[in-house]
């Protein structure tokens, strides 16, 4: 027989349940934004990549939405970052290279943090920030103006990072050191720290700490050159530090009454590309598969010179390549295990049915495909980039879009499923392809790169099948470029240009430049006059 009493506390209980279970309905979404810098779109085992195991990854896109054509809105890091952060394009934020985040006020909309900061949530940001730092300034864990960012501004600067290095890791003096003579070491550029570098390095077989070249000019030595294995433990590399930060985040986040923006932004798997152990060890150079284009004499490409493709002739051996591409493997490697520390703590902390989950990368990197190595170009390898986003109860699991979409899109996308008020931007929210709403294979995106006018193309436009790229002036002696990926994946084949066929390709290439002036109106662009006037197999044609 039940007494007063117990059913006094089993009612109390019962109700204090409902209250709690109706509390946790209405309280508002966090947003937990994570991004990695210069992962490919195939570096991803959801992306059917069969040597690279990413199961934390892979969790993120089978427990919510994952885009199979995601593009950068530009393939270089300041001005993708910008442009995703502000929903803007490249044109409107004004940062067309990435000297200009540097300028403190350069871009004079807010990025989505601020209107998230401006509504009650509480904001945070840990790693790389590459943008301009007047964006910077509202985030509640700044010190002084953006001072938190100083952990890595932009490339080469990391120190905060080297402050935490002193005392865990000591800098080894290599040069003139008769103790590590014979080691084979150098120190990275980065963090300042030894790594043992392999074939494609450009130190490779020199003396430790060698600092003049063979004409006794000073060793230029860019984070790009740097290829082998970092000393440093596993504990205390840039990805392990960064990952610690976020996840001490998550626990005081957590226990606060607001909702949070916590964006957690991976330097890695951007050069140097040194891994550390146990992760470099995970993948052999021997097992890895040699990129299929990378004899591609790119004799119709305007491609053909850029990322020093001819100085740089290493990035073609078919030998050295495998290096590169295993080290980078163990980078995206790293990543995903700590990614999956991060999401078990959002389930021990009760938080992950009521967060957000955003993953994507700035921009690609060539890998050796067509000879090549790092950005800055338009093919797959370098403008095609994971995301996949989750929201358990307003995004059904195991949803695939195929729609071309642009990373300009998420800054409309937050403000749509976090319930914010909509403000102007050059992107439209992805619950419509999420949805179902629009078709799919009506879809297009479109990227910039207006840095380097004179020689490489400045647009790009891509459908499914499709993609066409074109400088933005008239007068351009750039060739236009068509490409079908369905035929052509790897891009090889350029239908315009010095092609003997390319008027056969008129129909499409017309209709091509049609969707691009169609997004040059739609974001006001100065370039919209130059592109009508450019002709859309080649210059006057």
């Amino acid at each position: 027989m039940i007494n007063r009493r117990f059913f006094t506390t089993l009612t109390a209980t019962a109700t204090l349940a409902v209250l709690q279970s109706k509390a946790k309905a209405t309280q508002r979404p966090n947003l937990l934004f994570i991004m990695t810098d210069q992962q490919r779109f195939d570096a991803l085992s959801l992306a059917g990549n069969t040597i690279l195991k990413t199961p934390n990854m892979d969790r993120i896109g089978k427990e919510g939405a994952y885009f199979s054509l995601a593009n950068s809105q530009c393939p270089v890091c300041g001005p993708a970052r910008t442009s995703l952060m502000t929903g803007r394009s490249v044109e409107k934020t004004q940062v067309r290279t990435n000297m200009a985040t540097d300028e403190r006020d350069i871009t004079p909309m807010p990025c989505y943090d601020e209107l998230l900061s401006d509504t009650g949530y509480r904001t945070e940001y840990y790693g790389k920030w590459h943008a301009p730092l007047g964006r910077a300034l509202k985030y509640d864990n700044a010190v002084a103006p953006a001072g938190m960012h100083e952990w890595e501004r932009g490339p080469g600067l990391s120190k905060e990072y080297e402050g935490y290095l002193k005392g865990k890791v000591n800098r080894i003096k290599l040069y003139n050191n008769p103790e590590y003579a014979n080691s084979g070491l150098q120190e990275q550029t980065f963090d300042h720290r030894s790594y043992k570098p392999n074939p494609l390095d450009t130190r490779y077989g020199m003396e430790p700490g060698i600092k003049t070249d063979g004409n006794g000019d000073k060793l230029k030595v860019a984070q790009p050159d740097q290829h082998g294995i970092s000393t440093v433990p596993k504990e205390h590399t840039i990805t392990a530090v960064q990952a610690k930060q976020t996840l001490a985040a998550l626990e005081r986040l957590a226990k606060r009454d607001e909702p949070f923006s916590l964006h957690c932004s991976f330097h890695c798997p951007h050069s140097p590309i040194t891994p550390s152990e146990p992760y470099a060890s995970m993948y052999k150079p021997k097992d890895m598969p040699v990129p299929e284009s990378i004899d591609d004499p790119m004799d119709n490409s305007p491609y053909i010179n850029e990322n020093g493709r001819k100085r740089l002739s290493q990035y073609r051996d078919h030998d050295k390549i495998k290096y590169m591409i295993a080290n980078y493997y163990a980078l995206v490697k790293e990543i995903d295990i700590w990614l999956g520390e991060i999401l078990d703590k959002m389930d021990e902390l009760g938080i992950a049915e009521n967060t957000m989950v955003i993953f994507t990368s700035d921009h690609g990197e060539m890998l050796g495909a067509h000879g090549m190595r790092e950005k800055n170009i338009f093919y797959e390898e370098s403008v095609h980039v994971p995301l996949m986003i989750r929201f358990p109860g307003r995004i059904k699991a195991g949803t695939k879009v195929d729609a071309p979409v642009s990373q300009i899109d998420l800054y409309a996308t937050i403000q749509d499923y976090l319930g914010i008020e909509k403000t102007a931007s050059d992107g439209e929210s992805l619950r419509r392809y999420i949805e179902g709403t629009s078709n799919e294979k009506d879809a297009c995106a479109v990227a910039e790169w207006n840095w380097r006018g004179p020689v490489q193309p400045n647009l790009m436009v891509r459908t499914r099948q499709w993609k066409y790229f074109i400088p933005n002036t008239a007068d351009s002696k750039v060739m236009n470029v068509l490409y079908d990926l369905k035929n052509d994946p790897l891009e090889m084949n350029n239908l315009l240009g010095n092609n003997p066929k390319a008027e056969k390709n008129r129909k499409q290439a017309e209709f091509m430049k049609g969707l691009l002036v169609q997004w040059l109106e739609k974001t006001d662009s100065p370039h919209l006059a130059g592109v009508k006037k450019r002709g859309a197999v080649n210059a006057g044609q």
